[in-house]
This record gives C-alpha cells, structure tokens and sequence, in this order.
C-alpha cells in the first residue's frame, strides 16, 4: 500500500497574529510559539497513526482551528477533530462539493439566510446572522441547508484572527414554524448535535448568541442548546425586540441598511458572497 497523499501535508507555521491577538490568544488560549509548534506535532502524528481517519489536511492553519477551540488541550482537539471528519463523511453529500452558484444555495444566500456581517464588533469578533425564517423548508431540504452552513462556517473559521477572538452568532427566528423542525429526523438530529457539538460541524469559537425567537419557540431554545459544552451567554428576546436589535447591528456596523420591512438585506450578502468566492 502507498504513502497516503494527504489533503495539505504539514507546512511551516508563520505567524500571522498581529502582537495585541497574539497577547489575546496567550492569556485566553494558552498559546504561544512553544505550545504550538508541539501540539502541531501531536496532532500531525495523532494522524497519520489514527486507523479511523482516511484522509485529511495536515496544514498548521487547519489544525489551530480545533486546538485553538480547545484552548491548546490536545487530546480535546483530536476528539473534536475525529467528530468533525465523521460528520462530513457520514452527511457525504452535505458537506462536500460545496458550491455558491449552485441554485438552492445560492438563492438561499440571497435571501440571506445565513451570513457575516462586514466589519467585527469592539471586540474584533465577526457577527454571523442567521434568518432561519426565509427558508422554506417545502422548497429546500436539509441538505441545502447543511452546505450553506458548511460554506458559511468553512470561509470564516479559515481566517486565524477569528480562530482567535470568536464569533457572535445572532439568530432572527422570526418565521419559523414547526416544519422547520421536522427537517432532520431524530437520528439524525442526535448525530449532529454529537458529533457537531451543536455548532453542526466546526469548531466555531462562539463567544456570545443573540437570539430573537417567538414567544412559543422560547422554553425550546435552551434545550437545544443544553448540550453545548462551550460557555455561551445566551440572550433571549421576544419578537418584540426585533428592531430594536437590527438597529443595535446596523448601527454598530456602520451599515446603510441592514433590513427592510419586506425582510430583504441589501448590500450585506452580496459582500459575504465576495469573501466567499474570493
């Protein structure tokens, strides 16, 4: 049997951090040039030596996602890891072939239903909105949804600043029904929360969630986040306070408009569709 030609083989890390995230990921992340050139080492190993990983990409930038997440705690990071490439092999046809000019994804893109806002908060976090409402889940499937999730989150987590400061994740439940929850089967369900850690597949450093759901929605909201072992400070708001918060993004992002009385978003996809493409 030939030597296994990996995705990306192992390359020499140049940090790009500018010294105040480099000083963040320090006393946040206990990360520094000794510690991760180990780990880096570890994981590379751990790799190629594990029997139940078939392939995969072995460059610095790849790995730091999930150590990074995992605050430099190597063994965390293989599981996370091993999930992560479980989960795509296992949802084959959700995670791979991803595509932005394909119809359903790129009309759901248009629609905004998943994006990051241009720009980071104070903190130099990037904001991800999520418009679950727009999706009409009789006209798209559950796949369609996974590959937006995939492109979204696939982009974003390969930009190191953000493996560092971690994102905001605001959802706008506003439209969402009972069919959306019958997308995924239980089985299927159980598997993503599994495996995904209720970040579906990626190890998402999520720093704060902003949700706007309705009022029926609300008492199920912590549920489905009950499994996240991640310490995330879940703010909940009526549908009331809808507009208050779009005006607290618009405002905070200096965009000219974030939303409009028809639910459409203007100019915000069409940048996160540049970033993706480019």
């Amino acid at each position: 049997m030939g030597a296994i030609e990996w995705v990306t083989g192992a390359d020499e890390y140049l940090c790009p951090l500018s010294e105040e995230t480099q000083k963040l990921a320090k006393d946040e992340l206990r990360e520094d040039r000794n510690t991760r050139d180990q780990a880096l080492e570890q994981m590379r190993n751990w790799i190629k030596l594990n029997p139940r990983i078939e392939n995969s990409r072995l460059d610095a930038q790849f790995l730091l996602r999930f150590l990074r997440c995992k605050k430099f705690n190597v063994p965390m990071a293989q599981e996370a890891t091993e999930r992560y490439l479980l989960l795509r092999k296992v949802y084959h046809p959700a995670f791979n072939k991803l595509d932005i000019t394909e119809a359903n994804v790129s009309e759901l893109l248009e629609l905004g239903y998943l994006f990051a806002v241009p720009g980071r908060d104070s903190k130099g976090r990037r904001v991800i909105v999520a418009r679950p409402g727009v999706f009409d889940p009789y006209k798209f499937t559950n796949v369609d949804m996974c590959k937006i999730h995939a492109i979204t989150y696939e982009a974003l987590m390969e930009d190191e600043e953000s493996q560092v400061r971690g994102f905001v994740h605001f959802a706008d439940g506003a439209g969402v029904s009972f069919p959306h929850l019958t997308l995924f089967t239980p089985r299927e369900a159980v598997r993503i929360v599994k495996n995904g850690e209720v970040r579906l597949f990626n190890p998402l450093p999520m720093k704060e969630m902003i949700a706007l759901w309705r009022k029926e929605l609300l008492e199920l909201t912590p549920r489905l986040l009950s499994h996240d072992k991640m310490s995330v400070r879940l703010h909940l708001y009526s549908e009331k306070a809808r507009e208050g918060a779009v005006s607290a993004l618009k405002q905070g992002f200096g965009c000219a408009s974030v939303g409009s009385s028809d639910g459409t978003l203007h100019g915000i996809t069409g940048s996160f569709r540049k970033l993706e493409v480019d």
